[in-house]
């Protein structure tokens, strides 16, 4: 078995072979002291002759992709998966805080590329189409995440905070929040159904997950934050002249 490395903070970490290796609050790789993170989260081991991941908490789920952000998993507590990719991200929340690590795995069962539409007839994957004010809200959220230089961990602005950054009211950033997340949830994306066992911040938290875990929105759209402040301003400015 070839040994993993996982990156976490810009600090990189080995899981060698016939070692398990344990990642939460108290473990081989500690996340934080975030009260709110199980001391043991996620194990990594050897089984069937390959490594795995599983989610030993009884509490916190984890968002786990491969590199393209094309194929996503929702690792439940008691479930596994196969490390069969040549890189994995892994994303979580606990309390207001999203955490990030990468998998990096020498042993490339399967490997993933962006099918692309073309002459040749190959299969075009759409992506999920957004309105502006949506990628906004959804990138006013991970803000904090996307901003990282390396995979380690962000917090989540509450509504209100969110409401402020965007210059919108609570009305608005509601229903705004509430259409993108019915948009999502109808394509399968879990968590993100509001009701009973499903308070506010566990669904801004799995919106930012798996849109940052499928590439959803990137660093590369900060700046549309920038824009819609420069745009307020002006907007304001006018008012007042």
């Amino acid at each position: 078995m070839k040994p993993l490395r996982i990156d976490f903070c810009g600090e990189d970490y080995s899981v060698e072979h016939p070692n398990d290796f344990h990642i939460g609050r108290e473990s081989d790789l500690v996340i934080d002291d975030n009260p709110y993170l199980h001391r043991r989260f996620l194990r990594i081991y050897e089984d069937f002759g390959m490594w795995w991941l599983s989610n030993v908490g009884n509490l916190l789920s984890a968002t786990v992709t491969d590199a393209t952000g094309q194929v996503q998993a929702w690792l439940a507590p008691g479930a596994r998966l196969p490390i069969v990719f040549p890189q994995m991200q892994v994303l979580f929340s606990a309390g207001s805080t999203t955490y990030e690590l990468t998998i990096f795995c020498d042993d490339d069962y399967f490997n993933t590329a962006a099918a692309t539409a073309g002459a040749g007839g190959e299969t075009t994957i759409a992506p999920v189409a957004l309105t502006s004010t949506q990628r906004l809200l959804i990138i006013s959220l991970a803000e904090f995440v996307l901003k990282q230089d390396s995979p380690g961990r962000g917090e989540i602005p509450t509504s209100a905070e969110a409401a402020a950054r965007l210059h919108w009211s609570m009305t608005t950033f509601n229903r705004k929040l509430d259409n993108v997340c019915d948009k999502l949830d109808k394509i399968g994306v879990r968590g993100l159904r509001g009701g009973k066992g499903n308070l506010a911040t566990n669904r801004r938290l799995r919106l930012v997950e798996y849109a940052v875990a499928t590439h959803l929105v990137g660093k590369e759209d900060l700046y549309l934050l920038e824009r819609n402040d420069r745009e307020h301003a002006s907007g304001a400015a006018s008012e007042d002249g």
